[in-house]
């Protein structure tokens, strides 16, 4: 069985319109490098959710970013510095989405004043693709045809050779 290894990202952002897009494709780009492709929609969601309304309700736009995969957990967190953005009153609407559509989530307020909002998705490792069934490749037997078995004879007096000689070589 293949171990995973722990993997951890981290990105300061100054939160824009703009700015959630590009954050948002570079999020995705770090998962599919480790190699998490089915995470990248709930992640990205989830990151542009809490982007968007700490754009529209904070007054300090700086924000951080941070991922970190354990082999079975990817957990986000999205920190912001502003001491009036409230998240039982402002975030409210978010935080209802980010609950749905994550398998925990959860935010904590460090002395700094600052918030840290996370939440976390587990790689379900029975969610698998469905293979598509591929025509088998044609084996050398279909795509050369077998030439047909003449007589040593016959293959002599082709190449020019006297039916004796390949009775002496016998």
């Amino acid at each position: 069985m293949k171990t995973a290894v722990p993997c951890y990202y981290h990105l300061d952002v100054e939160v824009s319109p703009e700015r959630v897009g590009q954050v948002s494709r570079i999020l995705a780009a770090h998962l599919r490098y480790w190699d998490l492709e089915n995470l990248v929609v709930p992640v990205c969601s989830g990151a542009e959710l809490l982007l968007r309304a700490i754009y529209e309700h904070a007054t300090d736009k700086h924000t951080s970013i941070e991922m970190w995969w354990n082999g079975q957990h990817l957990i986000t967190a999205v920190g912001d510095d502003d001491r009036d953005l409230r998240p039982d009153q402002d975030l409210r609407g978010c935080l209802a989405h980010i609950a749905a559509m994550s398998d925990g989530w959860g935010c904590c307020a460090p002395d700094t004043g600052s918030k840290i909002i996370w939440f976390s998705q587990r790689a379900r490792s029975g969610e698998r693709v469905p293979l598509v069934p591929t025509a088998p490749a044609p084996s050398l037997r279909q795509v050369r045809q077998v030439p047909r078995e003449e007589p040593v004879a016959a293959l002599a007096a082709s190449n020019g050779a006297p039916d004796v000689a390949l009775e002496d070589a016998r």
